[in-house]
This record gives C-alpha cells, structure tokens and sequence, in this order.
C-alpha cells in the first residue's frame, strides 16, 4: 500500500460520484468506506501510488457536491493499514 486516499462527503449519492471520478482519474483502487451519521457523512478510501492518488483525491472538487475533508496518506503506519483492513473486511461478508 502506497498511499491511502480519504474523501469524506455528505451523502452515499456523493461518495459514488467521487469514487467514480477517482477511478476515472487516476490508476487507484477502491479499498472501503465508511457510513456515519445514517449515511449523512460517507468516507470514501482508496488505495494507490502516491501521485495517482493525489490526482484522484484533487478531482474529487468538480464533484456533484464538495468534499467535506480530504486527506491522502502516504507510506500509511502498519496500524493505519490495520484498521483500513478492518474497515474493509466488513465488505467481504
């Protein structure tokens, strides 16, 4: 895992827009995201090279609605890793 890209928006309907422009964008990978506030914040977190990631996480501002944080991680801690790989088992079951 290179880099980690966070976007957190207000609504599902968003995440999918800007998960759609990540992968659109730039060579990166969905890894999970997270519900809070009965899907009224959605983080969005994908995975990549630095540089691609970064030009996903950077397009996310022409999406329908704007990111509410943004945040791209690289060379993520061993225990970031671990609870993004939490977080992402959950998509397996």
């Amino acid at each position: 895992m290179n880099a980690l890209g966070l976007v957190e928006v207000p609504s599902v309907t968003a995440a999918i827009d800007c998960l759609d422009i990540m992968c659109k964008t730039a060579s990166v990978e969905f890894v999970t995201w997270e519900r809070k506030l009965g899907g009224r914040l959605v983080t969005v977190i994908v995975t990549g090279s630095v540089d691609a990631v970064t030009s996903a996480v950077e397009a996310t501002a022409q999406a329908v609605k704007k990111p509410v944080a943004r945040a791209v991680i690289a060379r993520p801690h061993e225990e970031t890793q671990r609870l993004v790989g939490l977080s992402a088992s959950r998509l397996k079951k």
